[in-house]
């Protein structure tokens, strides 16, 4: 039996890739290890969306070919590379890695059993084998074979893949091709099963969310133009009917565009009770010269109505966002607008990403390049602001009653929390892991929030603080 260990990197998105693999390769009769160096075959499943992603995946590449500490990789033992890198660097990378014994991109996740096959049958070749397409098609279904690397409690449901937005300073549809969604009954069908097993947050995700089902259009509608789920499939539609299922779970929205958004989908989350009252949406920034250098499609003003909207027709909504600082042109105003606009908003979740100066985008080609050194000075600039307002938001938390998810002894997430993104909340270590629980917030520590059950005597407060 072929032992085979997989290494996952980047994304929830590649993650699912990865739980596709190691479903088909249970199904081919494989075992799947969790130790590199007791593997016949070693898949690492890259990322290459920026820089610092680049360089994790090739140093991840490095270590499994090296071996750790003073074993060097075992001659028999093959190592196959997968995901974004090998799909945006297909010509270059068996160049520059030929240690290497092949590589695969994002439409080969449901062969990579024959793949391992044929390698080892081809013995020791001298140059590694290349399996990628040029361009990306796959899209899974919801009886692909898929073994859940998440626990139990929660799980990622890729709802669409690829993307349509000619954001320059993205390299994600040369790498994953244009959008294309799963059909709601496609979805609706995995998400059953997937409650029936125990999940209790379903998280829906793709490179576009609120882009759901307009691919199968007609016509694009414009980015201002309400949603008419009666034209096609939509988001809309399909959260209508998720939230149909039978059962206790949450469904949470991630990764939806700021230019899809409607008043119906706005108003089908509020007639939703399962719909998490939380929505990622990525916004990169506030500045008009910005906004239009980076081709995203909607204005300043667009995004502040828009934001309006949300929270006035979704109450107790949780906003959480990203901004890009440091792009080609971006000066002390753009910068000073962004601040005001944060300390307006006040997202109740924020991350800022450095630009990335990355090949094959018009970006990277543009004049005003920032230094690495204000890049780094604007960033600390942004979550410094970001902080004292998150301070604010788990102030205002104490003592209120929250529904958590729980996800080991002494920790959970509240509807506000994403799974590896957000804050946490340590609660007592006697809470059945997996399931929800009620819990009154006692304190909290920067981001994360602590609590006891209701009824519990404050004297029991350091409980929850020894569960960190």
């Amino acid at each position: 039996m072929i032992k085979v260990s997989l290494i996952s990197l980047g994304c929830a998105k590649n993650l699912v890739d990865s739980e596709i693999m190691v479903g088909h390769l249970l199904q081919a009769g494989m075992q799947v290890i969790p130790e590199a160096e007791k593997a016949d075959v070693v898949i690492v499943n890259t990322c290459s969306f920026i820089d610092s992603s680049k360089e994790e995946s090739i140093g991840q590449i490095l270590e499994v070919n090296r071996g750790r500490g003073l074993r060097k990789r075992r001659r028999e033992q093959k190592l196959i590379v997968a995901g974004c890198m090998s799909q945006r660097f297909a010509k270059e990378l068996p160049g520059e890695i030929p240690e290497v014994d092949a590589f695969i991109g994002l439409d080969q996740v449901t062969r990579i059993a024959p793949i391992i096959e044929e390698i080892f049958a081809r013995g020791r070749a001298a140059e590694p084998a290349n399996f990628v397409t040029p361009r990306s098609t796959y899209i899974p279904d919801y009886d692909t074979p898929r073994f859940r690397l998440t626990p139990r409690h929660f799980a990622y449901v890729k709802v669409a893949e690829g993307c349509n937005h000619p954001c320059t300073f993205c390299v994600i549809p040369r790498i994953r091709g244009r959008h294309r969604s799963r059909t709601v009954s496609s979805v609706v069908a995995e998400a059953r099963q997937l409650v029936s097993e125990g999940a209790r947050e379903l998280n829906l995700i793709s490179q576009d969310t609120t882009f759901f089902g307009m691919d199968t259009w007609e016509e694009r509608p414009n980015a201002r133009t309400p949603v008419d789920s009666s034209r096609g499939e939509a988001l809309t539609t399909l959260l209508t009917e998720l939230n149909a299922i039978e059962g206790d779970f949450w469904i949470r929205l991630l990764y939806t565009h700021p230019a899809h958004w409607s008043d119906e989908l706005i108003r089908t989350i509020a007639a939703c009770p399962k719909v998490a009252r939380y929505v990622d949406m990525p916004l990169q920034h506030i500045s008009g010269r910005m906004l239009e250098a980076m081709q995203r499609e909607t204005s300043g003003e667009y995004i502040r109505d828009l934001i309006g909207r949300i929270r006035s027709g979704i109450p107790g909504i949780a906003l959480r966002t990203t901004f890009i600082t440091g792009f080609p042109g971006e000066d002390e105003a753009d910068v000073a607008e962004l601040c005001a606009f944060i300390e307006e908003t006040r997202f109740e979740r924020l991350g800022v990403f450095r630009y990335s100066q990355e090949d094959g985008t018009r970006a990277a080609k543009l004049p005003g390049q920032v230094p690495d050194a204000e890049k780094e000075r604007r960033w600390h600039r942004l979550m410094a602001l970001q902080r004292r307002i998150a301070e604010a938001v788990s102030r205002a938390q104490v003592g209120k009653t929250l529904k958590v998810l729980v996800e080991e002894p002494g920790v959970a997430r509240g509807e506000a929390d994403a799974p590896d993104i957000d804050g946490r909340v340590y609660v007592p270590k006697n809470l059945r892991v997996g399931e929800f629980a009620n819990v009154v917030v006692t304190g909290f520590h920067d981001y994360d929030l602590l609590s006891l059950p209701p009824g519990e005597h404050p004297h029991r407060y350091k409980l929850a603080r020894q569960a960190q």
